[in-house]
């Protein structure tokens, strides 16, 4: 419908006196052909220019409600507009003209208190009229003399008052409002601005940088862009950030940013498009559609860029706030302190944070690096002014000598993570580091890493100086120096090959052994880095997929890394690689899993000769019955517990829990279990009486196994201990507990999805070991499948001894070590066929 069409239509209901229902509704379908049209018009215009448009439309529609409220009341006696003490004022994104596709439309209803006038009337019926239409407003009315009154109540008012832009309505009054804008501006700016950056402060932790930004809140997102034209408009009184261009920054810093600016602009309204909704995450589901919208034929690339765009507006906007504001949050009785915590001329340190002037020329690379390497050896935050001087400093390729003897200065220290942090900050690391230059900002779709890679080789180096575990914490700082030299440049460098053809562990290891040499390391820490690069990723893979209780396995991994320092050192590294990915990646169930790779190998490794399974058991049969605690067990509980069949009940558990368990099973008289839930929930049962371990599963298939034990221990008692990958709050562990009750109810059933596995998903080795076959079952994940194949476990009366679990969120691996027993490894075929159902 053309914008004549509507005009006429709307007078048309006016004249033959319709209701306001007719009205609305003739408003919906204006606006709802308008958004219909959005996509098309994306196609033709995008960024700001997108924005524009469609605040230009909006404005036309409200301006056009108003003008029809108005016709409405005065009938054929309407005044001029101006006459009329009203006017209607746009806020926020509406106001910067940014207003995206589905976000609230913020208005401001200014008015004066004429008597001749029921503006109350007016605005009510001006919002009636626009709710019913469709339109999602956030607004505020307010009489012009109260502007100021309430903007110093709320800084939240006087922000949205700020980017304040006329509509329509009365210039007379938009006039009075703009000197009582004018006035708050002025008023208490020292306070405004302290509090809007320490409000981005709080932001910028809670939005940290991740694998799927929020456009609008995360560091380097609009919410930057906002405050940094917040705190230019409070001083300078601008209405464009380009004003400032000349004055403080240059203009191609103005238009790097502006670049970056432009899309997430385009970025934001595809978004929106997309989803079909207010969504400002760039979550992986969105990806391919934005993408497409945007024109880029790789995904990848799409996401790299946008990553990139937040760093350009984040270092843009700390290093320029900064400079705008030092007259307003210096504290010029700091001025003797920092002048007696000078580190050189301009740079200054207290309370662990290294500030520079702006007046400072910018100095070269060797020059700062030195400053760093002078530092007392902490944890460090920098200061916009010190980002500034390596973000502007010029580094000059190949890098020199000195260049790289600082850098490895710099690893010798306990902290180096925070000048890493401040090297990504700057936008310099892949400038020191060359080996980052491919994977800049590069996202990691696996379903597993949180961050970019990047920022993730920056987090493992992190954890790498802030190890929680004991035991791995011993092993660190037993390292001489150059280990630990070694061990933090293999730390950043071991995702360095990613985003080639070739596998990531061959390319790192070519990438480091140049930056290796150039440290002046020796030749055997040469060779080291680049086996640990080659290997990062085999002792995780090892623990957490394969049977690390088969000798095979051990000895394999074994040769892998070589020797035992080696050994050490990769398992330092896997613990820090692991923290890296994210918050809770490494738990509870992982660090015992490694812990116990760990040792069981460097058993092997002490080893001339190869050790077998009954060897090995008499090995744990002699350290359980030293133990004072085993002397006090009743000899016949003592028998009974050296008798247990399976060996592999020996290896798994320590000497201590090897007699609790056998104290356990010895006092169940039907069942008994536990329930913990301090971490990870892990459920342990011992029975006498059938377990309804099918149903159990079931009931439980919500939450994601991490591994499971089954044993066969003494007078007819069986232990299980099913640990899961989740935690679990109080609330949900009474309806666990009454799950575990009801499950020894062999008569309870619960009908299970439909589970799909093909036969060649399926691996079964009976040659594994004298006593136990192995099963592996590598398919879809899908709900249920656990208590599936144990259903099939049990008809067929199969034994599990242990389950290794191990899923994604598209792929399983599950392993199960089942008893030979029944004849089974001769009727091999019916294991498949009852998993199969005859697929």
């Amino acid at each position: 419908m053309s914008a004549l069409d509507l005009v006429l239509h709307i007078e048309d209901i006016i004249e033959k006196n319709g209701t306001d229902f007719e009205l609305s509704k003739l408003f919906k379908a204006c606006i709802d052909e308008y958004k219909t049209s959005l996509g098309e018009q994306f196609q033709k215009s995008q960024g700001k220019d997108f924005l524009v448009r469609h605040t230009k439309q909006l404005d036309s529609i409200i301006s056009l409600m108003y003008k029809t409220v108005l016709r409405r009341i005065f009938g054929n006696y309407l005044p001029m507009r101006s006459s009329i003490p009203i006017a209607i004022v746009a806020l926020g994104s509406y106001g910067r003209e940014q207003l995206c596709v589905h976000s609230d439309i913020d208005l401001l209803i200014v008015y004066e208190n004429i008597e001749g006038f029921k503006s109350e009337l007016i605005i009510e019926k001006l919002f009636y009229l626009a709710l019913d239409a469709g339109l999602k407003l956030g607004h505020r009315v307010h009489e012009v003399n109260d502007l100021f009154r309430a903007s110093n109540e709320d800084i939240t008012i006087r922000t949205s008052l700020m980017e304040a832009r006329f509509v329509t309505g009365s210039t007379l009054t938009w006039h009075a409002t703009s000197r009582e804008l004018n006035k708050i501006r002025l008023h208490n700016q020292k306070e405004f601005i302290l509090a809007k950056i320490e409000e981005a402060q709080g932001r910028r932790k809670k939005y940290p940088n991740s694998m799927q930004p929020n456009i609008k809140e995360s560091v380097g997102g609009l919410r930057d862009s906002n405050l940094i034209f917040w705190i230019a408009q409070t001083i300078y009184g601008v209405k464009s950030l380009k004003e400032l261009t000349g004055e403080v920054f240059s203009d191609d810093e103005y238009k790097e940013y502006r670049m970056a600016l432009e899309l997430l602009f385009r970025v934001r309204s595809a978004l929106h498009l997309v989803s079909r909704k207010q969504e400002d995450r760039l979550l992986l589901e969105y990806i391919p559609e934005v993408s497409r919208l945007l024109g880029f034929a790789n995904q990848q690339k799409m996401v790299t860029k946008v990553l990139e765009a937040q760093w350009r507006i984040s270092n843009f906007t700390q290093i320029f706030v900064k400079k705008m504001t030092r007259a307003y949050i210096f504290d010029m009785s700091r001025i003797a302190m920092l002048r007696k915590n000078r580190l050189t001329k301009g740079v200054y340190e207290f309370e662990s944070r290294v500030y520079a002037s702006y007046n400072m020329p910018i100095e070269p690379i060797n020059k700062l690096l030195e400053i760093l390497v002078s530092l007392p050896d902490k944890p460090y935050h920098f200061d916009a002014g010190f980002l500034r001087q390596f973000t502007y400093t010029k580094i000059s390729h190949p890098l020199q000598a000195k260049t790289h003897m600082l850098l490895k200065e710099l690893f010798k220290k306990n902290y180096m993570y925070s000048f890493l942090k401040l090297f990504y900050d700057a936008g310099v690391l892949h400038h020191l580091f060359g080996a980052f230059k491919k994977v800049l900002h590069m996202p990691q779709f696996d379903g597993y890493h949180h961050y970019p890679v990047d920022i993730h080789s920056i987090k493992c180096v992190e954890a790498l100086e802030d190890i929680k575990e004991p035991f791995i914490k011993k092993l660190y700082d037993e390292f001489s120096e150059d280990e630990r030299v070694l061990l933090k440049i293999v730390t950043l460098f071991h995702d360095s090959g990613k985003g080639r053809v070739q596998d990531h562990s061959e390319v790192g290891a070519k990438l480091i052994a140049p930056f290796v040499k150039k440290m002046k390391l020796k030749d055997e820490d040469i060779q080291r880095s680049v086996t640990l690069i080659k290997q990062h990723v085999t002792m995780s893979n090892v623990a957490f997929k394969e049977n690390i209780h088969n000798e095979k396995t051990l000895y394999k991994f074994m040769s892998a890394v070589e020797d035992v320092e080696i050994l050490k050192l990769l398992y330092v590294l896997t613990y820090a690689d692991i923290n890296g990915v994210g918050e809770g990646v490494f738990n509870s169930f992982g660090s015992n899993l490694l812990n116990e790779l760990y040792v069981s190998t460097l058993e092997v490794a002490q080893n001339a000769g190869r050790i077998n399974d009954a060897t090995k058991r008499i090995n744990i049969e002699k350290r359980v019955a030293k133990l004072p605690e085993f002397s006090e067990l009743p000899k016949l509980l003592q028998n009974k517990l050296l008798r247990v069949e399976s060996n592999l009940f020996f290896f798994k558990h320590t000497p201590q829990d090897i007699i609790e368990i056998a104290k356990k099973a010895k006092e169940t008289k039907e069942y008994f279990y536990s329930i913990n839930t301090d971490k990870s929930l892990s459920i342990e049962i011992y029975r006498k009486i059938p377990l309804n371990i099918g149903y159990l599963l079931a009931m439980l298939s919500h939450l994601d196994v991490a591994s499971m034990e089954i044993f066969t221990l003494f007078d007819g008692v069986k232990y299980f201990k099913i640990e899961f990958i989740e935690h679990v709050d109080e609330n949900e562990a009474v309806r666990i507990e009454n799950i575990v009750n009801n499950a020894f109810d062999m008569s309870k059933h619960i009908k299970l999805k439909d589970v799909t596995i093909h036969k060649d998903e399926i691996s079964i080795d009976c040659e594994h070991s004298l006593t136990y076959a192995e099963v592996n079952v590598n398919t879809q994940n899908q709900k249920g499948l656990l208590a599936y194949i144990l259903e099939c476990f049990e008809e067929l009366k199969i034994n599990v001894a242990t389950a290794k679990i191990h899923s994604t969120k598209h792929k399983v691996r599950d392993s199960f070590l089942i008893e030979k027993q029944n004849d089974i490894c001769n009727n091999v075929e019916k294991i498949y066929q009852l998993l199969t159902k005859g697929n």
